[in-house]
């Protein structure tokens, strides 16, 4: 008696400490191809019953729902008739052709929500936007009941790859953020990931027929507790500590986890570059070392700053052929149903094939005319072993093999058209500039558009005095949400080879998962609504409103984020020849704005800016950012002109 009493207290008190809430507005990102929001409204309770058509109870769409509903403070259930049931998901039997693979049509009925696609990822897709429709707390908060508005969503994306990049070299990050990492990815409708595995500062993939990658290039001296760039550097006999690698397990685990979120994972490895980490555990593939019985190996896994990165293989070897070749055969048996195999090939410094008498024999044998066609012709061969698995090699823009060749600055490219046989044709990875990507795309390149100046997601996104530590570089949010794939006046023919674009995060000045999210977000989101949201769908003014709301979402679900930038963006309209009108705004809405005009420091008690206002010419203005009752930047002064 006394249990069924306390279990009656209990259910009292958890429906007490629950809640009702209508939400009133659609706010999602990215912004959807088409949304109608109606008159009425659907009443979402806490014990929502799922029907499923033309996808089982098991699938990985069916089972993500029931978890996230779960992690969602709800209690959902499984029926067998759309009748009784509050959320219908649904293949459809005869495909929609506008929805295509990974579109979705959402309705917000009276009777309940339909969701459908032609496709399981559809589907996915599909109830990641019912997510947001949902109060962005949802995670933290139980709701007894949820009211949404009625309404009707049509989606697809604009483009094939929505791609995030993350380093894992520089510093390891464990598979539990990788996971974490996938997971904000699908909820933004990303769905490439970009894993780099290799470089100079470490080997992170598992290797049977190389164990000295795992014994040797996985780690290096522990400078972790230094400044990336003020690293000591090791000293004679120091263990070798920091770093680590994936097992077989780990890998297997993440490709599912990926894949049960509509991600492909591809992987990256250096070549013929950014080898140190290999070199230091099997120096005879460099060039200048042969093994001598008193020779040191001059190479090392490096542990900070290592610029320009000489370290390179010897191309005049066959041997180097031969391991490449069965590294390759390891990294596609890791992951089998890759598409994709990344071979890197930026940054290669030639210095050591110029003075290699085995490099410049292989230019002579080869018919090559210089070092840049000794690059050409090596990744070619690699190339051709990832084709002959049935895979498709990518590349960094620096790649000169038999259909892309650069000469001169990025901007100023000479691309060679691509060759017939696109099995053998690399697709560029354009992250110098996207003139080059554009170039590359006319000539009939497939491209992936990453460009430093949009996508760089290790820059500063806000005034450095206020932000950690960073490579450099400046990208805000607003930039970052500016990034066009396909800028205006882009032929037909490129635009039509541009199949999307990604963010790239390097991680030489970061090293724990909170400080990743904290560089990603929101910028992410900014790169994913220009990836898949169609060009006129996007509006700067509604995105940062909306953002207020994704933050609130992204700190429920226990991911660390930047504000944005505070500095004060000015539009100034002329009155008369003495006055302009002055508008004043931050990338971050509600921002309160401190202002004095008689060259005194603004306070949070000095006038605080309310609307446009009539300056003379000659003024001198200084702004006080003010956001959640702290001050988050610089005082900035200006001179109206």
């Amino acid at each position: 008696m006394r249990k069924i009493y306390f279990a009656i207290v209990l259910a009292i008190l958890a429906a007490g400490c629950s809640k009702h809430v209508t939400v009133k507005e659609i706010s999602v990102v990215p912004e959807p191809v088409f949304v109608l929001q109606k008159e009425g409204s659907f009443t979402l309770k806490d014990n929502p019953r799922i029907s499923l058509a033309g996808i089982g109870q098991n699938s990985p769409t069916a089972r993500y729902v029931m978890s996230s509903l779960r992690h969602a403070r709800m209690h959902p259930s499984m029926v067998s008739s759309g009748k009784n049931s509050d959320i219908d998901m649904e293949i459809l039997d005869t495909a929609n052709p506008e929805l295509g693979d990974e579109g979705y049509l959402l309705e917000v009925r009276s009777t309940g929500i339909r969701m459908s696609a032609n496709t399981e990822t559809g589907l996915f897709y599909a109830y990641q936007t019912l997510v947001q429709l949902l109060p962005p707390d949802i995670n933290r908060v139980r709701y007894r009941a949820i009211t949404l508005p009625e309404c009707t969503i049509l989606d697809y994306p604009r483009f094939e790859w929505r791609g995030a990049h993350l380093d894992v070299c520089r510093h390891f990050f464990p598979p539990k953020f990788i996971k974490k990492y996938l997971d904000v990815m699908a909820s933004y409708k990303l769905n490439r990931f970009h894993w780099h595995l290799t470089d100079d500062h470490g080997w992170r993939l598992p290797s049977e027929k190389y164990p000295k990658l795992n014994t040797i290039g996985s780690w290096r001296v522990d400078r972790d507790d230094q400044p990336w760039g003020e690293a000591e550097p090791p000293r004679e006999g120091e263990r070798a500590t920091y770093g680590g690698y994936y097992s077989k397990e780990d890998i297997a685990e993440i490709v599912q986890y990926a894949a049960e979120r509509g991600i492909e994972v591809i992987p990256e490895i250096e070549m013929p570059g950014h080898v140190s980490a290999l070199l230091a555990s099997y120096p005879q593939m460099a060039c200048d070392y042969r093994g001598g019985k008193n020779e040191v190996n001059p190479y090392r896994v490096e542990i900070g700053p290592y610029w320009p990165p000489r370290a390179i293989l010897c191309l005049g070897k066959d041997s180097t052929l031969v391991i490449m070749n069965d590294l390759l055969d390891e990294v596609m048996d890791l992951f089998p149903s890759a598409r994709y195999i990344h071979l890197g090939g930026d940054e290669a410094f030639k210095d050591n094939w110029e003075q290699c008498l085995k490099c410049q024999r292989r230019i002579r044998v080869e018919r090559l005319r210089d070092e840049d066609e000794l690059q050409s012709w090596f990744m070619s061969n690699m190339a051709a072993r990832v084709s002959a698995r049935g895979k498709q090699a990518i590349g960094w823009d620096e790649i000169s093999e038999s259909g892309v060749a650069w000469s001169g600055t990025p901007d100023t490219a000479d691309v060679v058209p691509a060759p017939a046989d696109s099995e053998s044709n690399m697709i560029v990875m354009a992250w110098r500039g996207q003139q080059l990507g554009i170039a590359a795309a006319a000539a009939g390149h497939s491209v992936i558009m990453c460009p430093t100046d949009y996508c760089y997601l290790d820059y500063y996104q806000a005034n450095p005095l206020f932000q950690p530590k960073s490579i450099g570089g400046m990208i805000t949010l607003e930039k970052a949400y500016s990034f066009e794939p396909a800028p205006e006046g882009t032929d037909s023919i490129a635009e039509s080879n541009i199949l999307g674009g990604q963010c790239n995060l390097w991680t030489e000045y970061i090293n724990t998962p909170s400080h990743a999210e904290y560089m990603l977000l929101p910028r992410m989101l900014a790169i994913s609504e220009s990836l898949w949201s169609p060009r006129e769908k996007k509006d700067w003014n509604r995105f940062r409103r909306t953002l207020e709301d994704q933050k609130e979402r992204l700190a429920s679900r226990g991911y660390n984020y930047c504000e944005g930038s505070f500095e004060p963006h000015f539009i100034a309209r002329r009155i008369d020849d003495q006055t302009m009108n002055i508008s004043i705004s931050t990338e971050v809405p509600n921002t309160y704005i401190f202002y004095t005009t008689d060259s005194s420091t603004p306070t949070r008690k000095s006038s605080i800016y309310v609307g446009p206002l009539n300056l003379e010419r000659g003024t001198h203005i200084k702004i006080l950012p003010v956001y959640k009752d702290l001050e988050r930047d610089t005082v900035y002064e200006y001179v109206i002109k």
